[in-house]
């Protein structure tokens, strides 16, 4: 997603926030951060392939406020009702850019119909 939105913003600063969900628990944990600096005067589009349970782009949302980010949006591929209810409920803010939210989450908590784990597919470690 990163490629497609320097195409339409070629002058953006990129920043990375590396959060990985725990599959038992489906609790985010950051392992990596690194933003621009300053926020506080910036646009940020905050981007993310699914939008789950809304976890981790709740705990996003969180280190860029805390970094300064007062204007934010979020861009998506594909959502699900929890996730964006649960960013809604955190970051009432943030709007958030998705071209589809599917129908809900399954106990193991992956969007259904859904595009399966966007991280194996994208690794190749399915």
């Amino acid at each position: 997603m990163l490629d497609a939105v320097l195409e339409l913003v070629p002058s953006a600063r990129v920043g990375h926030i590396g959060l990985q969900r725990d599959e038992m628990t489906a609790v985010a944990s950051q392992y990596y951060s690194k933003l621009p600096a300053p926020l506080d005067n910036s646009y940020v589009l905050m981007i993310d392939p699914m939008l789950a349970t809304g976890g981790s782009a709740v705990a996003a949302l969180d280190l860029l406020q805390q970094a300064g980010a007062s204007v934010i949006r979020m861009i998506c591929i594909v959502a699900a009702p929890e996730g964006v209810s649960l960013v809604e409920r955190h970051h009432p803010g943030v709007d958030i850019y998705t071209p589809v939210v599917d129908r809900q989450l399954n106990p193991q908590k992956f969007i259904v119909p859904g595009l399966g784990d966007f991280g194996d597919r994208l690794y190749g470690t399915v």
